[in-house]
């Protein structure tokens, strides 16, 4: 009974790594999508549990038909504790290997097609792959044909994870890196995730987990659980701190989305080899197993693929690394496969490759038939707005914003303000946001009253040039001239002007008489020049008949100061001619 009991809790332990996997996916991805991460993690369990009951718990486990699939136990009934436990066990273990994919392919996939992946993988590639690696666990069971020839993975560096992963790979070679990821010269942009300590918090989760992952694999409360959890929990230590170096060297800085993978790569590595590995041997699989997991995903940036969360490089790479642990450093009479040391390594590696074969074959030949039918990818415009919305309908504080922003762009129409939701990191920028744009209306309301006064100063002006009216004091000059200091300038320079045209006229009638005492062509050129530049004539020109015959004709002046200079030239000056 205590061994149902550890097997029983350690399953709730596996069970935990799911929220754990869902923190860290929720984290490193943009907030835009987070629902839509969670969603996916979730449901993606709850397919995995349902078709591994149905019928891949009896693919695994069911009485093996030459190795290569099982037969029978399909709907168990689970009347028996050691074997409801078992499948308990079993089906978490399932769900973990689906929900790998999820955060691989985040931001991008279509939420019924990875509905569907998580159908293929829980109820197809992982239970077939797992009968040919486990189905000997079972007592009664003969074994899959890879066990047969002596390959070992204790609680599934390979089985579970390295699946995942290459059915990641086969998924993102297919509907490829998201919006903004590489620019077209090759050069990858760096996606924030929206929320590192999340990203943490989901580490932590899964590394408590993985104490009942690599515990309860044993099946049995015995002696060896002391000895698999502290190789455990050393070598994702050594994975996380070789990760932080490794980090500091490169980037000089420490970056967290690295030290989380170093954690997970070393935490991978160890579980293929944690039954039979010596405490520092455990330790130098975590660091190495860190390492290699940076080595693949520098490769795969370098290769354009976009892991939005470095599934790939952790759970593949660190995984193979883990399984070739096995013969590289794992005691022998423990291992009790009757191989030695290099025969060991050749099964492992047959292993690892029968592994990505499989997975990534099955995959990669059903998704590329599938996109034919159904596209796998969102449009750009979805993705773009976020799967939260496009994928799930659920709006967001920030979509509001947003689309009043747009339609702010579009119409011009300051008045539309962000609805706000109290008690909230958004609504408080909302809030500040409709103050800016309150101000901002106002500011452009004043300037549309500031080009009235404008218009309505050139209105006067052209009368004043229509009419020979000048109007000195005008009350609208005079308020423009005291609140704005432009407007006032304008309004001044206005005022000047007209002074200056009356200050003219005040001197053309002055001069009028001296003119008219001018012989008659010099009285033609000047008539003429005084209409032509619609000068102030009215009541003067009408007094001498000869001037108007004469005003069609041409002179020889340019301008109206030619005129003047030629009347102050050619005609006498008084004593009393004003200056």
């Amino acid at each position: 009974m205590l061994d149902i009991l550890w097997v029983l809790l350690c399953s709730g332990l596996v069970f935990l790594m799911q929220a754990g996997f869902m923190c860290l996916e929720s984290g490193l991805t943009r907030s835009k999508n987070n629902i839509n991460v969670a969603v996916k993690n979730f449901l993606d369990f709850g397919i995995s549990v349902a078709l591994f009951w149905l019928f891949g718990y009896g693919l695994m486990f069911g009485a093996s038909q030459v190795g290569w699939l099982g037969w029978g136990s399909f709907t168990p009934t689970l009347s028996m504790p050691e074997s409801a436990v078992f499948f308990l066990f079993q089906a978490m273990f399932c769900g973990t290997a689906t929900t790998i994919i999820s955060g691989a392919i985040a931001e991008r996939l279509n939420f019924n097609s990875y509905l569907l992946i998580a159908a293929l993988v829980s109820g197809l590639i992982y239970p077939l792959f797992g009968h040919w690696a486990w189905n000997g666990l079972l007592a009664d069971n003969s074994g899959g044909w890879l066990q047969i020839i002596g390959f070992v993975d204790f609680a599934g560096s390979t089985v579970v994870h390295s699946t995942g992963a290459w059915v990641s790979l086969a998924t993102l070679l297919i509907v490829g890196a998201r919006q903004g990821r590489f620019s077209k010269t090759g050069t990858a942009n760096k996606i924030q995730g929206a929320n590192m300590p999340f990203s943490v918090l989901g580490i932590l989760l899964l590394w408590f987990g993985w104490i009942g992952f690599n515990g309860g694999s044993t099946l049995a409360f015995n002696d060896q659980v002391p000895g698999i959890v502290v190789n455990t929990m050393l070598a994702g230590v050594m994975g996380l701190l070789t990760a932080a170096a490794l980090s500091a060297l490169q980037h000089r800085r420490v970056e967290v989305e690295v030290i989380i993978n170093g954690a997970i790569a070393g935490l991978v590595a160890i579980t293929a080899c944690c039954h039979v590995v010596t405490t520092p041997l455990a330790a130098v699989v975590g660091m190495t197993g860190a390492a290699v997991a940076t080595v693949v995903e520098y490769w795969m940036v370098r290769s354009r693929l976009d892991d939005a969360v470095g599934a790939v490089a952790v759970h593949g790479g660190a995984g193979i690394w883990g399984t070739l642990c096995v013969a590289l450093f794992g005691q022998l009479p423990l291992l009790d496969t009757g191989l030695t040391r290099l025969s060991q390594l050749f099964v492992q590696l047959l292993g690892c490759g029968i592994c990505f074969a499989w997975a990534f074959g099955v995959s990669w030949v059903g998704l590329r038939l599938l996109n034919r039918v159904m596209p796998l990818r969102v449009p750009a415009q979805a993705e773009v707005v976020g799967l939260n919305i496009s994928e799930h309908h659920a709006k967001t504080d920030t979509y509001d914003l947003f689309q009043v922003m747009d339609q702010q762009a579009e119409t011009q129409d300051l008045s539309l303000r962000v609805p706000v939701e109290p008690f909230t990191e958004i609504g408080h920028i909302a809030t500040r946001y409709n103050q800016v744009m309150a101000n901002l209306e106002r500011q452009h309301q004043q300037q549309v009253d500031d080009l009235g006064h404008i218009y309505h100063l050139v209105a006067i002006a052209s009368s004043a040039l229509e009419t020979n009216t000048f109007t000195i004091q005008d009350p609208e000059l005079e308020e423009l001239s005291e609140r704005y200091d432009d407007l006032g300038n304008l309004a001044r320079v206005f005022q000047q002007l007209l002074m200056a045209v009356q200050t003219r006229q005040q001197t053309l009638e002055t001069l009028w008489p001296l003119v008219m005492q001018a012989d008659v062509g010099l009285r033609q050129q000047i008539v003429t020049k005084m209409v032509r530049d619609r000068l102030p004539t009215a009541g003067v020109a009408e007094s001498d008949a000869i001037a108007h015959q004469m005003v069609t004709q041409l002179d020889q002046y340019a301008t109206f100061a030619d005129v003047l200079a030629a009347i102050d030239a050619s005609i006498p000056q008084p004593a009393n001619r004003p200056n």
